[in-house]
C-alpha cells in the first residue's frame, strides 16, 4: 500500500478552503475511485488522469486507486483537481519523488495529453495561500491573475510534465512573488460614479460576478 497527499483548494462562493488531495493505491482488481462530495466534472477527472499521465510516458499504476478531496463534507467541482490527483498519483506509485512539493498547491485542468488549461478562482487561491505562506503553480493562463496578490510566490506551468520535472528537481519551474497592480495608463471607469440606473447596475454586477456576457440595448 502506498499514499500521497497533495494541496488544492476548492472555490466557496468568495472563499478558497483548503483540500487535501489523498491518495491511496492498493492491491485488488483494477479500479479508481474519487471520493470527498465531487461533482460530476470532478469524478470525469479520472479518464483525464488516465490519459494524460498515459500519454506523459508515464504508468497508471495497476490496482485499486482511491483518491479523498478531504474535507468530505465540502462540495468539489470543476477542472482544477486534475493536476493535484495526477500528481498524488504519481508520488503515491513512486514515479516521482515528492519533496520539493511541501508547502505548495497545486491547480489546473488536464487535457488528454497532459496540457494545463486554465480555471476560476485563480486570484483567490492566491489569496489563501498567501495567508499561510504557501506556493501556488497554476495553468500559465491563470498566471497574471495570482500574481495580483502581493507577496504570494506563483509559478506558471503548461504541461503536466514541466510539473514532473520540477518534483524531480531537473528542471525546476521558476516562483515570481505576486505584486501590486501596475499603474494605470488612463482612467478607468467604475460603477461607483454611475448614478441613478439600479436596476441596469445591478444586472452588470450579477453578470461580472458570473462571467456571463450581457447585452444591454437603449430603446
Amino acid at each position: 500500500m502506498a499514499m500521497a497527499t497533495v494541496l488544492s483548494r476548492a472555490q466557496h462562493g468568495m472563499e478558497a478552503p483548503q483540500v487535501l488531495v489523498e491518495v491511496d493505491i492498493s492491491n485488488g482488481l483494477p479500479a479508481f475511485a474519487i471520493v470527498g462530495l465531487p461533482e460530476a466534472v470532478v469524478k470525469e477527472s479520472k479518464d483525464r488522469v488516465r490519459a494524460a499521465i498515459a500519454n506523459c510516458n508515464f504508468e497508471m499504476p495497476a490496482g485499486r486507486i482511491t483518491v479523498n478531496l478531504s474535507p468530505a463534507d465540502l462540495p468539489k467541482e470543476g477542472g482544477r483537481f486534475d493536476l493535484p490527483i495526477a500528481l498524488g498519483i504519481l508520488l503515491a506509485s513512486a514515479q516521482l519523488p515528492g519533496a520539493i512539493l511541501d508547502g505548495c498547491e497545486f491547480y489546473g485542468e488536464l487535457s488528454l495529453s497532459g496540457e494545463l488549461r486554465p480555471v476560476k478562482g485563480a486570484l483567490l487561491v492566491a489569496l489563501a495561500a498567501s495567508r499561510v505562506a504557501h506556493r501556488v503553480v497554476v495553468p500559465a493562463a491563470n498566471a497574471a491573475e495570482a500574481r495580483l496578490v502581493t507577496g504570494c510566490p506563483v509559478a506558471a506551468a503548461t504541461h503536466l510534465l514541466e510539473v514532473a520535472a520540477h518534483a524531480a528537481q531537473s528542471k525546476p519551474i521558476a516562483f515570481a512573488l505576486g505584486g501590486d497592480l501596475p499603474p494605470m495608463s488612463a482612467p478607468v471607469l467604475d460603477l461607483c460614479e454611475v448614478q441613478g440606473q439600479p436596476y441596469a447596475r445591478r444586472a452588470l454586477e450579477i453578470a461580472a460576478a458570473g462571467q456571463h456576457s450581457l447585452l444591454i440595448l437603449n430603446t
